[in-house]
């Protein structure tokens, strides 16, 4: 289908693309505690980041020491498709108190059909995953019809209302991905607000000479982003979710281990993966102006979460990914 083939390029310009919030004026200073590891790893760790072009934000904490790094991680930054994270969360909730079933299937119909990253728009309409498969699909593949679909199952409002209830601040949902995909297409002409979501789909994403300078001027404009957050806000939900804080154990073990079949190994698990360590983890992508990953790390002497977010990227996107795997190398090796 043209569709279909227009939506699949554009994964190469605009995957992963979700949207979070801006970056907002917050001091630079380094953030630690007495409980920290050698100023070694702290030094290393900012030197890492602030090697790159790009407004970055790291939390990372090891969870049996209590030892914890923090650089800018009270910023605010653009959640990309890390938001996923509190949506799954919700969604279980939901099953939980009889709401919803995880069980249940859900028709994938042409209206439903989202570009950028995922698989599902590969399929003819018709498609019938349960919930539970489009959850999982959400978090595995990023993919952003299920996100739709699984945003308009719980209800937006319902998932900021459990990121208020748990006393989040900066961690709030805005908009589905089509909402933003839409905004993209505004931005090259305001008369595409008229657009429909199929329409908007059939398009894919504009690729005229200056729809990168758009993208990274959208990507870095709070009041159309679909999500925000913090390094540190998202570490913490990530310590909640492990904990069964957020959710009973049966259910909080079930969203970690859809975790841990993120399909993305290019961040966090770069390097690592293949040293022991085992990465449950959600990535958050607009390439290449922005790369995030936040994610639990499983290995003898852990767990650890590392919580990292780069936005407004005007360097080398695969030296963006490099950083990030070394990163996590550095804090695993000295946190053992």
């Amino acid at each position: 289908m043209k569709s279909v083939r227009r939506s699949i390029r554009a994964v190469t310009v605009l995957c992963f693309v979700l949207i979070g919030c801006s970056p907002s004026p917050d001091s630079d200073e380094t953030q630690s505690n007495q409980s920290e590891p050698a100023d070694d790893l702290l030094a290393r760790v900012e030197g890492r980041l602030d090697g790159l072009d790009a407004i970055s934000t790291l939390y990372a904490k090891h969870l049996p020491s209590g030892r914890e790094i923090a650089i800018r991680a009270d910023r605010p930054m653009n959640t990309l498709s890390v938001i996923k994270i509190p949506v799954m969360v919700q969604a279980f909730r939901d099953a939980a108190s009889g709401r919803l079933n995880l069980d249940d299937r859900y028709p994938v119909n042409a209206d439903d059909m989202r570009g950028g990253s995922g698989t599902i728009q590969t399929y003819a309409a018709g498609l019938n995953p349960t919930l539970r498969g489009l959850v999982t699909q959400m978090i595995i593949t990023s993919d952003n019809t299920a996100t739709d679909m699984v945003i308009e199952a719980v209800g937006m409002a319902r998932v900021n209302q459990l990121l208020e209830g748990e006393g989040y601040e900066q961690t709030r949902l805005r908009y589905t991905t089509g909402e933003l995909f839409r905004e993209i297409w505004v931005r090259d002409d305001p008369a595409n607000e008229s657009l429909s979501d199929p329409e908007v789909f059939d398009l894919g994403f504009p690729s005229d000479p200056e729809s990168a300078q758009r993208a990274f001027e959208i990507e870095g404009d709070s009041t159309v982003w679909l999500g925000h957050t913090s390094a540190r806000e998202m570490g913490r939900f990530l310590k909640q979710l492990l904990n069964a804080e957020l959710a009973d154990e049966a259910a909080s073990n079930e969203m970690v281990g859809i975790l841990r079949g993120q399909v993305y190994s290019s961040r966090i698990p770069q390097r690592v993966r293949w040293q022991g360590v085992e990465v449950a983890h959600k990535t958050g992508d607009w390439p290449p102006v922005a790369g995030n990953d936040v994610g639990i790390l499983f290995y003898d002497g852990g767990p650890t979460i590392i919580s990292v977010f780069t936005n407004q990227n005007r360097g080398d996107f695969v030296e963006l990914e490099a950083t990030l795997g070394m990163i996590a190398q550095d804090i695993v090796e000295e946190w053992r």
